[in-house]
């Protein structure tokens, strides 16, 4: 197979959606099909954005000063880490991007989203991809969960960060900015039933790439 392009795949959703477990086993299907994969996540990806990470995940700050640093991380993610890898033909998939931010720091705290926009545009934009175009995601799985049943599995399986933390009426509001989100790009987007058996959900994401036409 010849390989000309890189993929750029990233998975979303609320926390206890389960969307981080199905990443290795992507990565393996591509490798078997003898595609070179870069596994990454949001925030982090690079030393810098690791370190911004840990601050966003532990200390309290407000949603403005949250999105500021989570763009700060995703600008060095961007220019480190996922421009080489595309411009090297490989397949990038990313735990959370972008629309996290329009999800979290949008609909979560409520921040004006023409704010994030204009931060997607700075951090995101490039001459390269032509004129008010914007590094997205070739693919979006969004791993759809109920808030309530995300916060069961929470609730068994570690001592909570400072976002899982949260109360039951964020996780409603960031799980409706996705809906939003998704209606707008719904080219980009791919809905997964995160509610059903792991092995459905895992054919289901299976499926996604595969009507792609990236896996043959």
């Amino acid at each position: 197979m010849t390989v000309s392009t890189g993929v750029f795949i990233s998975f979303e959703g609320i926390d206890g959606a389960g969307k981080s477990s199905h990443i290795e086993p992507l990565a393996e299907l591509f490798r078997q099909h003898g595609r070179s994969v870069t596994v990454t996540r949001e925030p982090g990806g690079t030393v810098l954005a690791e370190q911004l990470r840990k601050l966003v995940l532990t200390e309290p700050m407000d949603g403005l000063t949250e999105a500021l640093l989570v763009f700060a991380a995703r600008h060095d993610h961007v220019r480190r880490l996922i421009r080489p890898a595309l411009l090297r033909a490989e397949v990038i998939l990313s735990d959370r991007f972008s629309d996290s931010s329009f999800a979290y720091q949008g609909g979560g705290h409520g921040l004006d989203v023409t704010v994030l926009a204009q931060l997607e545009r700075w951090v995101q934009g490039s001459c390269d991809a032509g004129e008010g175009r914007l590094l997205q995601p070739d693919l979006t799985l969004w791993f759809d969960l109920p808030p309530e049943q995300a916060a069961l599995r929470l609730a068994h399986a570690r001592s909570p960060d400072r976002f899982e933390a949260r109360e039951s009426a964020f996780f409603e509001r960031v799980q409706h900015a996705y809906v939003v989100r998704a209606g707008e790009a719904a080219g980009r987007f791919v809905r997964i039933d995160a509610a059903a058996p792991r092995s459905q959900v895992w054919e289901q994401v299976v499926a996604a790439v595969l009507s792609r036409g990236w896996l043959v």
